[in-house]
């Protein structure tokens, strides 16, 4: 599938980290792709992998890397597309050298990796208490005895300055989503950084890429009202973009799912809690005057977009630990099992509050009756109910009591009791965020394998 002379092309790899793989290799073998992006951090992942970087100084980037590169790396250097990625998480260097000792065993040779750091800046948050929380307006200090991860968000500017190095592959941590697809597209144009117009065509390509399969279908279908073809074979979208900042989205023929202006639609407003000011490190984007026009099967042009300067500060999100969860489950069925499962809450809640334990906040949920909405319908009571019993604490002892009492309603609880699960314990990793000017944050770029 040939792509245009005048554009450039960047496809998605990857939309979160377990994403699917087969559809990037597709994308690579038959759409003539520029560049790949794979985006793979949450906002609670680059906590989690600070906690693994801490137990191993080797690890601490994302656990699904070299998978991810043992099969699509060599097909990419093939066929001369390069890689952009967040898979560095909390060690970006870590990840490359991983990665060149990987390329290394596969008989792939000597791969250049350029490494983007300087996005973790615990120590300068340590060193400001005072900056406010942006969810609750309190002084960070309160957050700092159990905080394990600062990072900021960067941009695309310091993504350019990597694929500058010439490097097939390009890993960073925390980068800004849409930022990760606006940076192939500044660096192959050379656009500048001031370069409003083209900074907004690139940013809002890079906001309906960053989800792949939700651009095509993804989290989209309802049957019968909202039909998409083939989801289990979903395909991963990409962009075309312009010199002058032109851009149409499509993916490729006979893949699955669909790409028309009602997903695109869909994904342009996705985490966008104002279309007049969406917030990026490279700009301020506004999308109320963006139109989506159909050009062709499963292809789209999006026009309309503007922006104004970036701000003076990057955002930060800071991961901390916050307690433990406890869990519990067990299921009803028949003639009155709402009842019974209702009983057994009832149980179970009075046995942990007779416990020596504190728990801060409990939860009792029917679910497939009131676990989303958290009250109870109106009309027939199903045939069936799963009892499920949730607890926030602070220790991993009274977490586990949770789990324990549950499963306990098998032989000392209402009748057919059944299908109940072990304790589970989860260790509670928060994140919250504070604003840092700009000037503090150093971005370092380097090359691992550099000649």
């Amino acid at each position: 599938m040939p792509k245009p002379t005048d554009v450039v092309r960047i496809g998605v790899g990857a939309g979160f980290a377990d994403d699917r793989i087969e559809p990037a290799i597709d994308l690579v073998e038959r759409a003539d792709l520029d560049f790949l992006v794979f985006e793979c951090l949450a906002e609670r992942t680059t906590a989690r992998e600070s906690l693994t970087r801490r137990h191993n100084p080797e690890k601490g980037y994302n656990p699904r890397l070299i998978e991810r590169m043992e099969r699509i790396l060599p097909l990419c250097l093939d066929r001369h597309v390069r890689i952009v990625t967040n898979m560095g998480a909390a060690n970006p260097g870590g990840g490359a050298r991983a990665v060149r000792l990987m390329a290394e065993e596969q008989g792939l040779g000597n791969v250049p990796v350029a490494v983007v750091e300087g996005d973790d800046i615990e120590s300068i948050i340590r060193a400001m208490p005072e900056l406010p929380v942006m969810e609750t307006g309190e002084p960070v200090e309160s957050l700092l005895p159990n905080m394990v991860a600062a990072h900021a968000y960067l941009g695309a500017d310091v993504v350019c300055r990597a694929l500058e190095t010439g490097a097939p592959l390009v890993i960073t941590g925390r980068v800004s989503d849409p930022s990760l697809f606006l940076a192939p597209a500044m660096h192959y144009w050379k656009w500048s950084p001031d370069d409003l117009p083209r900074l907004a065509a690139g940013t809002v390509a890079g906001h309906l890429l960053e989800c792949s399969g939700q651009l095509t279908g993804g989290c989209f279908a309802d049957p019968g009202m909202k039909d998409v073809p083939d989801l289990a074979h979903l395909g991963n979208p990409y962009a075309d973009i312009t010199l002058d900042g032109g851009v149409e989205v499509g993916k490729c023929p006979g893949t699955g799912g669909r790409l028309d202006r009602a997903t695109a639609t869909e994904q342009l407003l996705y985490e966008m809690h104002d279309p007049a000011a969406y917030i990026t490190p490279d700009c301020v984007l506004d999308v109320t005057d963006v139109e989506l026009h159909e050009t062709g099967p499963d292809r789209v042009r999006v026009t309309g977009a503007a922006a104004r300067p970036h701000t003076d500060s990057y955002k930060v999100s800071i991961g901390y630990q916050d307690g433990f969860i406890g869990e519990g489950q067990v299921s009803y069925a028949g003639i009155n099992a709402v009842a019974r499962a209702k009983l057994a809450a009832g149980i179970i809640q009075q046995r942990l509050r007779e416990n020596p334990y504190t728990y801060t906040e409990m939860r009792v949920d029917l679910i497939g009756m009131s676990s989303l909405h958290g009250r109870e319908p109106d009309g027939p009571e199903p045939y069936e109910v799963r009892l499920r019993v949730a607890a926030r604490c602070d220790s991993r002892a009274a977490a586990g009591q949770v789990g324990f009492e549950t499963r306990a309603m098998h032989v000392n609880g209402p009748s057919g009791g059944g299908g109940g699960i072990d304790p589970i314990v989860r260790e509670i990793l928060a994140v919250q965020s504070v604003l840092l000017p700009r000037h503090l944050v150093k971005p370092r770029i380097y090359v691992e394998g550099a000649a």
